[in-house]
């Protein structure tokens, strides 16, 4: 379920793209950045998995939404299995998804602190703004933003890349890795496969500029789902 947020306008809308544990190029991408007290970052979710340093990637976003309290951080697929994981539902789809990773940064399971377990619980599945709704992976076609699925809002790919449908807002998501962040009139895609040696990407959102850290952007290349 999507609602919208009333938000001051003031300052920059950062959105960033998954981070899935790349501690280094976050650190890289917010010193581009330079974010303020004006600014509101949200974060897209995938923080964790496959890269070296899941567990160091959480406590930076803990020290950051400390530092600057209008940030909002969403839940990634990744954050879910990791949940499901650790209430022991479903932890072979953690696993197999580059949980083993995460684990190893922790140095286990055990070491996972009630901090960090209580940021993932808390995360957000959408948050919306007068002109655009942001999400981890996207929306369903057909479907009000207030009726949207958390299973939609944080594992959806075809139906919603391959849709012209229009929710009335800009949306603004990640989980598709893309060779370069994808721009459209209604759409920004930036997952720009960090983890994969492409790059982090950080996007204001209102003036469509874009920040990158890691691997140099691929040029006048169509994006690709894996």
């Amino acid at each position: 379920m999507i609602s919208d947020t009333n938000t001051e306008k003031r300052g920059r809308l950062l959105a960033v793209g998954d981070i899935h544990g790349c501690r280094e190029l976050l650190e890289q991408l917010m010193e581009k950045v330079g974010p303020t007290q004006d600014d509101q970052v949200v974060f897209l979710g995938d923080y964790i998995d496959r890269g070296p340093d899941s567990a160091g990637v959480i406590d930076d976003l803990i020290d950051f939404g400390a530092r600057f309290p209008r940030t909002v951080f969403l839940k990634g697929n990744h954050e879910a299995m990791f949940l499901d994981y650790l209430a022991d539902r479903d932890p072979l789809s953690f696993l197999i998804n580059g949980g083993e990773n995460t684990l190893e940064s922790y140095g286990g399971e055990d070491a996972v602190p009630c901090a960090h377990r209580d940021f993932l619980a808390a995360l957000r599945t959408s948050f919306a703004t007068e002109d655009f709704v942001f999400v981890h992976a996207g929306l369903r076609p057909e479907v009000p933003l207030e009726e949207q699925s958390e299973h939609d809002l944080i594992w959806i790919r075809g139906e919603f890349l391959h849709s012209g449908y229009d929710w009335g807002k800009t949306v603004v998501f990640g989980h598709t890795p893309q060779q370069e962040p994808l721009l459209t009139e209604n759409r920004i895609g930036i997952d720009t496969g960090a983890v994969y040696g492409r790059y982090l990407t950080c996007c204001d959102v209102q003036e469509r500029r874009f920040w990158h850290a890691g691997g140099e952007p691929a040029k006048r290349r169509k994006f690709f789902i894996f």
